[in-house]
């Protein structure tokens, strides 16, 4: 099984730590972050990776050489170059996943008690060209399923904001759910990824104008223990959240 791990984001937030590495090398309890999300996809049952890079990306190549790629099939997408977002991101990593067989995408930033293998078996019996893991937890910013679990659209409760252009939001019809960061793709994905959509661009903002035409489903789920490590005060959690984690 294929994933791509997204780990070229700047770190902004965790500065000054990232001053002179990569937000992915930014330790948690003695590890990596990065090591973390490739031990747990590896121990899902997953043998071949795609790694993003860019800030520091040097230092990301020496540490997989340093550790053997823990023994799995790892290719890099350079793009230190220019830095593409998440949707640029999976565009350019393209020719990794030629065929019909899917990938699973994973923030570098992210832990959570996700069955991943789960996940990945949900997407390839959901006949989705996109499958977002999605929970209950608390944010202002919610994806908008149907009830047959599609993608609709995208509300920021604070502000009123919604995606994409022109839609209604109306709580009758939708259900509010919150983005994990874990998604797993199909390549008849990439058929939507035409001209308008090159360079820099976000994958959620591609969702968002594409669910009309393509299947972008949710595995949603009330249970989901998830913490984003790319932030100050949760990366100051994730030790205990990782033991939580462990004694389950």
């Amino acid at each position: 099984m294929k994933a791509m791990i997204f780990a070229a984001g700047l770190g902004t937030r965790l500065k000054p730590l990232t001053d002179h590495m990569p937000k992915a090398l930014v330790p948690v309890n003695g590890r990596p972050m990065l090591e973390h999300v490739i031990l747990k996809l590896k121990q899902s049952g997953f043998n071949e990776l795609v790694i993003n890079i860019h800030h520091f990306g040097e230092q990301i190549i020496n540490f997989l050489e340093a550790n053997q790629n823990f023994g799995m099939t790892i290719h890099i997408s350079d793009e230190r170059e220019q830095l593409l977002d998440t949707g640029g991101g999976i565009k350019k990593a393209a020719p990794f996943f030629q065929g019909n067989e899917p990938f699973l995408i994973h923030n570098v930033d992210i832990l959570s008690d996700t069955d991943l293998k789960a996940l990945y078996e949900y997407h390839l019996h959901s006949g989705n060209d996109a499958t977002l893991l999605a929970s209950k937890r608390t944010t202002a910013r919610y994806l908008l399923f149907d009830k047959q679990a599609y993608l609709r659209g995208w509300v920021n409760k604070d502000t009123g904001q919604t995606k994409p252009e022109g839609f209604e939001y109306d709580a009758t019809k939708y259900q509010e759910y919150a983005f994990s960061g874990i998604h797993v793709i199909s390549p008849s994905l990439f058929r939507y990824m035409d001209e308008r959509w090159k360079g820099k661009f976000s994958i959620m903002d591609f969702y968002l104008q594409t669910c009309g035409e393509a299947r972008i489903g949710g595995c949603l789920t009330e249970e989901l223990h998830l913490i984003d490590i790319g932030k100050p005060e949760t990366l100051e959690k994730a030790a205990s959240f990782l033991a939580e984690l462990n004694q389950e």
